[in-house]
């Protein structure tokens, strides 16, 4: 009896063990404490940005002297290290053999030409003489009509008939052989024009060859030494010019610039990010290679460029008024480029900035909840200590300088204010530096 009642007590204590033991709750930890971190709050600043690049000046127009005929040369009609005007004539080569090959290429025209008027004469004669076979054809078979019809009836003789009949087929025979003379004539006539086309051909050939033994200048400008004088023999498209014409004013000046900065530059220049205080040029002065200033400004041109596959590098032309010729062809200069006004620059530490496992530019912001945002940006170039942003950033935005290595995306995070040194750069003009 009682084995049967400690049985009921010994579940009820167990399942009252069960239940204390159920109702136990872990601790709690603690809250984290919120990470603090230094901000700057992006402010847009106006900033000028120019670069100082060596260069060579060559001439704004160059044109080689060439021959474009065989001969020999019989005059040269210029003063070496004179201006020329375009089209002026600057050597004569001997035209008699060119004027003798032109006059019989004009003869040939002219007896081409006769051979085409008899040609057609013959057609019009073998037309008129189908006309003719065709009046007589036409009769023979009316008359073997009427003496077949007449000999059904018995009114004429077989013999007769068969004679008309006769008539006919050699009627027919004689307009056929006119039609196929005719057919001929025309072949001949068309043969004769195409004959007339390459005799105009050789003759306008002839004439141009006529024309190249005066050699003219294409452009106006400053003409060299002469590389022959009168007597020498020349080639046509010989390798060595004659002479060579400069135009000096304007002149260029070339300057190397990598194609990322250039790119770069360009973009700028479209998306507006970039202007040019009212003006749509960008002025360039230049430094001569005894450091004076040269007088008058030149403008940037975004054409006529080639990379240079060893460095990687562009030929930036700059156009400047040259009216004194005091820049030569060749002559060492600086140009000092300014590239424009950034009104809407945006600055931040380089601190600020790391990059993805990609390479690109990153930055942590704090959004208006104070949690901690990824943002991915595009640097244009570095400016002392900082970073000039083209994407990626707004006015207003806060950028975590102090503190990265402690976030991460999504964070809740307290904000301190960090010294702005962005307003302090920006009101500076200094010229910025390259773009690695």
């Amino acid at each position: 009896m009682m084995s049967q009642l400690r049985k009921p007590l010994v579940m009820a204590a167990l399942l009252m063990s069960v239940l204390a033991i159920g109702c136990k709750r872990p601790p709690v930890a603690p809250p984290r404490p919120v990470p603090e971190v230094g901000v700057i709050t992006v402010q847009r600043a106006q900033i000028t940005l120019t670069t100082e690049l060596p260069g060579r000046t060559s001439g704004f127009r160059v044109s080689e002297i060439r021959p474009q005929i065989n001969g020999l040369i019989q005059r040269r009609l210029f003063v070496e290290g004179s201006d020329v005007k375009a089209r002026q004539t600057l050597y004569e080569i001997d035209p008699a053999p060119f004027q003798a090959a032109y006059e019989s290429a004009k003869a040939n025209l002219e007896a081409t030409r006769r051979g085409v008027d008899r040609a057609q004469a013959a057609v019009n004669a073998g037309i008129a003489n189908v006309a003719s076979q065709k009046a007589i054809f036409e009769l023979a078979q009316t008359n073997r009509k009427r003496f077949e019809e007449l000999f059904k009836e018995r009114a004429v003789s077989a013999s007769d008939r068969d004679k008309v009949v006769t008539d006919a087929g050699v009627a027919q025979a004689t307009l056929n052989a006119a039609e196929a003379q005719v057919e001929s004539d025309r072949a001949m006539v068309a043969a004769a024009e195409a004959a007339i086309k390459q005799a105009q051909a050789a003759l306008d050939s002839s004439g141009i060859s006529l024309g190249y033994t005066k050699i003219t200048a294409p452009i106006s400008g400053r003409i060299g030494r002469s590389a022959i004088t009168e007597g020498a023999a020349v080639t046509a498209f010989q390798p060595m010019p004659l002479a060579t014409i400069h135009e000096l004013d304007p002149i260029y000046v070339d300057v190397p610039q990598s194609t990322v900065a250039l790119n770069r530059l360009r973009n700028s220049l479209k998306s507006g990010l970039i202007q040019h205080n009212g003006s749509d040029t960008q002025a360039v002065t230049l430094v001569m290679e005894d450091g004076s200033v040269y007088p008058h400004k030149g403008e940037l041109k975004f054409r006529d460029v080639t990379v240079d596959p060893t460095t990687g590098s562009v030929i930036l032309r700059i156009v400047v008024p040259n009216p004194d010729t005091v820049l030569l062809p060749g002559m060492f200069v600086r140009a000092l480029i300014e590239e424009g006004v950034d009104s809407q620059a945006i600055l931040i530490p380089q601190q600020a900035v790391s990059r993805d496992p990609r390479g690109n530019p990153i930055v942590l912001v704090v959004d208006s909840s104070d949690k901690v945002e990824h943002r991915t940006i595009k640097t244009e170039r570095a400016i002392k200590d900082m970073w000039l942003v083209s994407s990626g950033l707004a006015q207003g935005d806060r950028v975590i300088v102090e503190g990265v290595q402690k976030v991460r995306p999504g964070m809740a995070v307290k904000v301190t204010a960090f010294e702005n040194k962005a307003a302090a750069v920006a009101a500076t003009t200094a010229p910025a530096t390259k773009p690695n």
